[in-house]
């Protein structure tokens, strides 16, 4: 049997591309969309980064927007 506890470990942005949770430097919130950076070296504002925003990506944006709340 194939082990899908690593699923859980992977989010979605909104460009249809998906994001290793555990590579996350830092996230940024923007009205109903997160901007986030997973480069090792780090991200310029807009340049580099991956959107998840509330509409597109429901369930990702929601998994992280707790962090703040």
């Amino acid at each position: 049997m194939e082990n899908t506890n690593n699923i859980s470990h992977f989010i979605k942005a909104d460009d249809n591309k998906v994001i290793n949770a555990k590579a996350i430097v830092w996230i940024k919130k923007m009205d109903d969309c997160l901007e986030v950076c997973s480069k090792i070296n780090g991200c310029e504002l807009e340049k580099g980064t991956n959107k998840i925003c509330k509409f597109n990506t429901p369930d990702s944006y929601n998994r992280l927007n707790v962090l703040f709340e």
